[in-house]
């Protein structure tokens, strides 16, 4: 079976996508909730529980299953280093063998959190309808399985793909800390990375792909303040001991303006380009309210602001400081009336996708540990510095064939936007392959609630980019003068 030069055939592919989603990929997805392989970050002693390499195995042992000419599948461990998965795909139909197309995904998972609804939790997947709840199949364990399936469809349509190289990766939560390292290793291996499609990102809504042109950097750390050695009766001491609690709400204010989050630190923003300006006025026309809506408000809260576009600025370029955890407090229920030594602060800062990740962490860090109100020790300790991303300049062939993927996926064109989010993975492989062009999407869409409780894969979102991912990679196959 042919394929038309420049489109793989609708009426081949959707039915092998839809096939494999169904009866191959859907029963493995269920067992990968199932194994509770949280980032190192998150489960220090991964390596003796074995989770994360329960789930590569399960993942690897699916990839040897599927039928994809020529596919080598190897699993690739670096002492002391989260394992990777790596799926090298010769080159179908005439496709370039010196023009690789590199796809990525993650299989490591964010921890459980509270506020799972009735019958749904972290490790058990519920289906409903079209969406299937559990931790990690959405962020990011379909990656390998849409990866794959969509190179079958192309294979199975008779059409044409350069060389791929499907990596995924076992730290991304974490920051990324050990991709670096096999990035050398594999750098071999990999040869001319011509085209990066990264799976781990968002989209706006669930009938178009969206396609990911900035990401923000990620600066955190744990603020700790310190004023006794033990704690004391708060009517002896308060008044003249200083509250721990109440200097950490002090120095959060040197960083971050209360009244309306802004982030006052000058190395964490950056100015915001013109084109990404409008990249968020037209989103803002396509998307209106449901930018909001995406959140599962409580009571009379409303947004931080009322207009569209600045919201997808404020979410997607502006830093933005957010408290993500807190120690050194007992539960309401089992408090007394004692004066606390010592408060623990999580710390998570989004910075500018342009700004210097380096820069605003140690500016971060000045600024809180600098001459501490009342002579309290404090204290903050860096645990994740990560690179903000911009897009390159999108090549007018690349922009065509996304916007005809989308068409050809979802009967909509292609749209575009910056997420809030970080990955880790894209700075590295600007830096590397500055000539690449990039593609970064994803499933990640309203209520998907990823790292939150009930966080679902939405599978009609998944079978669209599986499809949108086939005529990408035809496309690039077939094009010539890239």
């Amino acid at each position: 079976m042919s394929a038309t030069p420049g489109r793989l055939s609708p009426s081949v592919v959707q039915p092998v996508v839809e096939e494999a989603w169904r009866n191959h990929v859907l029963p493995t997805l269920h067992d990968y909730i199932r194994i509770p392989a949280k980032s190192p970050s998150f489960d220090p002693d991964w390596a003796d529980h074995g989770h994360i390499d329960r789930a590569l195995e399960l993942l690897h042992g699916w990839a040897r299953t599927r039928p994809i000419a020529g596919m080598i599948t190897q699993e690739v461990r670096l002492a002391g280093r989260t394992p990777v998965l790596l799926c090298d795909i010769p080159p179908a139909g005439g496709g370039s063998p010196d023009d690789t197309v590199l796809l990525y995904g993650h299989l490591d998972k964010q921890p459980e959190m509270s506020g799972w609804a009735e019958g749904k939790g972290p490790w058990e997947p519920v289906l409903e309808g079209e969406r299937l709840y559990g931790r990690g199949g959405a962020d990011d364990g379909y990656a390998l399985f849409a990866a794959l399936a969509a190179v079958e469809a192309v294979q199975t349509a008779g059409g044409t793909h350069s060389r791929l190289m499907v990596l995924i990766e076992a730290s991304e939560e974490s920051g990324s800390p050990d991709l670096p390292a096999y990035v050398d290793h594999l750098a071999g291996g990999l040869g001319q990375v011509d085209l990066v499609v990264c799976l781990d990102s968002g989209c706006a809504t669930y009938d178009s792909l969206w396609v990911t042109t900035s990401l923000r950097g990620l600066v955190g750390g744990t603020l700790e303040v310190a004023v006794l050695n033990e704690g004391v009766h708060s009517g002896v001491a308060g008044g003249i001991v200083p509250s721990s609690f109440r200097i950490a709400r002090q120095l959060l204010s040197r960083i971050e303006d209360e009244t309306d989050g802004q982030v006052l630190l000058p190395q964490a923003r950056a100015e915001i380009p013109v084109s990404r300006r409008q990249e968020a006025e037209a989103a803002a026309v396509e998307l209106g309210d449901s930018v909001a809506a995406y959140f599962p408000w409580r009571g009379a809260t409303r947004p931080l602001r009322a207009d569209t576009a600045e919201q997808i600025l404020d979410r997607t370029w502006r830093p933005a400081l957010e408290v993500t955890g807190f120690d050194g407090a007992p539960a309401p229920g089992d408090a007394g009336n004692v004066l606390r030594p010592v408060t623990r602060l999580k710390l998570s800062m989004r910075v500018a996708p342009t700004a210097d990740d380096a820069a605003a962490a140690e500016a971060l860090r000045q600024v809180l540990e600098a001459d501490p109100p009342n002579g309290a020790e404090v204290r903050f300790a860096l645990t994740d510095v990560g690179p903000g991303w911009e897009a390159p300049a999108t090549a007018p062939w690349l922009a065509a064939a996304l916007d005809a993927a989308s068409r050809e996926a979802f009967a909509r064109p292609a749209r575009w936007q910056g997420e809030g989010g970080s990955i880790p993975f894209m700075g590295m492989l600007g830096a590397r392959f500055p000539d690449a062009q990039f593609v970064v999407t994803g499933v990640l869409g309203p209520g998907s609630n990823a790292h939150g409780p009930n966080e679902f894969l939405d599978l009609g979102m998944a079978r669209g980019l599986t499809v949108a991912v086939s005529h990408l990679l035809h496309a690039h196959g077939t094009t010539e003068g890239r």
